[in-house]
């Protein structure tokens, strides 16, 4: 890579010195090295993720109230479903930049209305929402329905779920970057696509979701996945990462 870079710097440094477009030869522009890794498509899964659950088991995930235990939700047919009152769970692995890929499902019996009803929610390093609902004529705050930023950023347009009543959501993410005092340097930014429609694009993430007031940045490390129990049998499937 620093090969690389250091040839693009000599090009723009003979451009910045006026040298003339007549006197570069194709081949001073094209890069042989360093090679992009091979990533194969196995199942629409890349060959490169982590998968996180294919209906096996939980073994990649703890509690989030107890991580020395394991974690209490129920797989029943290759599917995830929150088991109420037992708390949130997360990854026994920490992360940074990855892509996440989520598929969810709202309850089959329709109950409540607005924020109480098919509610759980994805937390990207432990500390931001993004949000799980559900939004089949479902009024609610718009910062508050499936693919916002909880409590931040409604998403671009609202997507609703296939004939098959599954959710998808496809997630970039980059950690905010802190110095070694502590100091924030660059704030998170996420990217997601909801059943492939983009619903937040390149969205910065000011802080920690909070349900009252407004987000706080606090500096923090790696951070695991989680999922939240918001007491509704919120089902999940193919859940798959790929560190960045």
């Amino acid at each position: 890579m620093k090969k690389q870079l250091g040839s693009i710097a000599a090009l723009l440094a003979l451009s910045l010195a006026g040298t003339a477009q007549t006197t570069f030869k194709p081949e001073d522009t094209e890069f042989y090295s360093p090679k992009p890794p091979v990533v194969m498509l196995r199942n629409e899964i890349p060959s490169d993720a982590l998968i996180l659950f294919d209906g096996s088991g939980l073994q990649q995930w703890v509690s989030s109230e107890h991580p020395e235990q394991a974690a209490p939700w129920t797989v029943r047919d290759n599917i995830l479903t929150v088991k109420p009152g037992t708390g949130a769970i997360q990854t026994k692995q920490q992360f940074e930049d990855f892509q996440l890929h989520v598929e969810w499902r709202s309850p089959e019996v329709v109950k409540g209305e607005g924020q109480g009803r098919g509610n759980s929610g994805i937390f990207l390093q432990g500390l931001y929402e993004i949000q799980v609902l559900d939004n089949n004529d479902n009024p609610t705050y718009v910062n508050g329905q499936a693919g916002s930023i909880y409590k931040q950023r409604p998403p671009l347009v609202e997507v609703r779920a296939g004939e098959d009543k599954w959710h998808r959501y496809d997630i970039i993410y980059r950690a905010p970057r802190f110095n070694k005092d502590g100091m924030l340097i660059s704030k998170g930014t996420v990217t997601v696509l909801h059943n492939g429609v983009l619903v937040q694009n390149n969205t910065q993430i000011e802080g920690t979701t909070e349900y009252i007031g407004l987000p706080k940045m606090k500096a923090h490390g790696a951070g695991p996945i989680v999922l939240q129990d918001h007491g509704d049998l919120v089902d999940f499937r193919r859940i798959w990462i790929r560190p960045l």
